[in-house]
C-alpha cells in the first residue's frame, strides 16, 4: 500500500481537529468506494489508502508517534500491540457505520432487534390576541398514529405472537460480503424487528398501529405569541416494536387584532381626537385588554403624540414584568360640514392670521427645511 503523507493522502493540514479529518475521510470513501467503482483498481487503492491514513490520524497515540517518527513510528505502535489487536474489528465498524450508514441502513449493534420512536407531530393553533394574553384553554382534534387496541402494538391476531425472523435469526440484522469485507445491513424481511407477524391482526393488518383522532385538551399559558411552542409528552404517534410515543407541538400564531399590535410585551394602538379637544384639551376614553381607560389629553396636543399606560400591556410566559400600552393620539379633520360650519372655519383661520403671533409650531420648522433642501 501507498506510504505517502497520511496529511496529503486525507488533503488536511496537520494542525486539523479529528472532526475536520473525518470530514475530509467521508468525501474520500464515498468518491472512491468500491462498490461506486466496480473493477477499478486505482479507485480501490485510494479507498484503502484513505482508510488507512484515517485509522492513524484519528486514534492519538497513533497520529503522536506518526507526527515525531513517521510510517516508523506507527508500524512500532502497531508491532507492540499486536496486529489487529482487539480493538481493531470495532474501529473499523465504528468508520463503517459513521460513514456508510446511510447507504446500507443503520442497524442497531450487538445483535438487538431494533426499536423506533413514534414521529413528533405538530398542530397549529390559531388564538385571538385576548387568549394569547391572558391564557386559555383549548379542545383539539389531533389525527395520528396510535397503538393498536387489540394486539397492543404486536401486530398479531388475538392468542398468537409475532415470530422470530427465519432471515435474519432473530437479530434484525443480515450480513452481506461486499468484496474485501463484510456490510451489516437491516434485515429485508423484518425491517429490523427481528420478529414478524405470521398470523397479523384484524384490525391493524399487522402494523401494530391504527390512524386515529384523538381529542386532546391544551392548556394556553399567558403571554404566548405567535411562534412559541406548546410541547405535549408522548401525544405523538406510537412508536414500532416498543419503541416510545412521539411528542406533539403546539405552535401558536395569534390572528391580527383590529385595534391592537403588539410588540413582545408592549401593545400599541391609534386612538383619534377631535379637533376641539386636541386644541382645548379634554378626556378620551382608551380601550384596553382590561377594559376602557379615560385619558386625559392636555391642550394644544399635535397628531402623533404618543401616551404611555404603564402594566396595560402583555406579562410574557418567559417571566420579567408586565409591559406598557402606547396610545398614538391622531387628530380627526372634520367632514360633511354644513355651509355654515365652512363659514365658522374660513373666520377662525383668518382670526389666526391678523396678530404675529404663529399658532402652527411645525409649520416654520418644515418650510425652513425646505428651503435649506432646495438651498434657497
Amino acid at each position: 500500500m501507498s506510504k505517502r503523507d497520511y496529511y496529503k493522502v486525507l488533503d488536511v493540514p496537520k494542525t486539523a481537529t479529528e472532526a475536520e479529518i473525518k470530514k475530509s475521510y467521508r468525501r474520500l470513501a464515498m468518491k472512491y468506494h468500491p462498490d461506486r467503482n466496480p473493477g477499478d483498481t486505482e479507485a480501490e487503492e485510494r479507498f484503502k489508502e484513505a482508510k488507512e491514513a484515517y485509522e492513524v490520524l484519528t486514534e492519538p497515540s497513533k497520529r503522536a508517534a506518526y507526527d515525531q517518527y513517521g510510517h516508523a513510528g506507527v508500524e512500532a505502535v502497531a508491532g507492540a500491540r499486536g496486529r489487529g489487536g482487539p480493538n481493531a474489528a470495532d474501529a473499523f465498524s465504528d468508520i463503517f457505520g459513521d460513514v456508510f450508514g446511510d447507504i446500507f441502513g443503520a442497524a442497531r449493534r450487538g445483535g438487538r432487534s431494533q426499536v423506533f420512536r413514534g414521529a413528533d407531530l405538530r398542530y397549529e393553533l390559531e388564538l385571538d390576541l385576548r387568549e394569547a394574553v391572558f391564557g386559555h384553554t383549548v379542545q383539539i382534534e389531533v389525527p395520528k398514529l396510535a397503538e393498536c387496541e387489540t394486539c397492543h402494538g404486536t401486530g398479531a391476531a388475538k392468542g398468537s405472537s409475532p415470530s422470530a425472523c427465519d432471515t435474519c435469526g432473530g437479530s434484525g440484522q443480515v450480513r452481506i460480503s461486499q468484496g474485501f469485507f463484510q456490510l451489516q445491513q437491516t434485515c429485508p424481511k423484518c425491517r429490523g424487528a427481528g420478529t414478524v407477524v405470521r398470523n397479523p391482526c384484524d384490525t391493524c393488518f399487522g402494523q401494530g398501529r391504527v390512524r386515529r383522532t384523538r381529542k386532546l385538551s391544551v392548556k394556553v399559558p399567558p403571554g404566548v405569541d405567535t411562534g412559541d411552542r406548546i410541547r405535549l409528552t408522548g401525544e405523538g404517534e406510537a412508536g414500532r416494536n416498543g419503541g416510545p410515543p412521539g411528542d406533539l407541538y403546539v405552535e401558536v400564531q395569534v390572528r391580527e387584532h383590529p385595534i391592537f399590535e403588539r410588540d413582545g410585551e408592549h401593545l400599541s394602538c391609534e386612538v383619534p381626537i377631535s379637533f376641539a379637544i386636541a386644541a382645548l384639551g379634554g378626556s378620551v376614553e382608551v380601550p384596553t385588554l382590561d377594559g376602557d381607560v379615560v385619558v386625559k389629553i392636555p391642550a394644544e396636543t399635535q397628531s402623533g403624540r404618543v401616551f404611555r399606560l404603564r402594566d396595560k400591556g402583555v406579562k410574557p410566559v418567559r417571566g420579567s414584568a408586565r409591559g406598557d400600552l402606547f396610545c398614538r393620539v391622531v387628530v380627526e379633520t372634520p367632514v360633511h360640514l354644513s355651509a355654515e360650519q365652512r363659514e365658522l372655519i374660513r373666520k377662525f383661520e383668518e382670526s389666526l392670521k391678523e396678530n404675529g403671533t404663529r399658532h402652527s409650531p411645525r409649520e416654520k420648522g418644515f418650510f425652513e427645511g425646505v428651503r435649506r433642501f432646495f438651498g434657497a
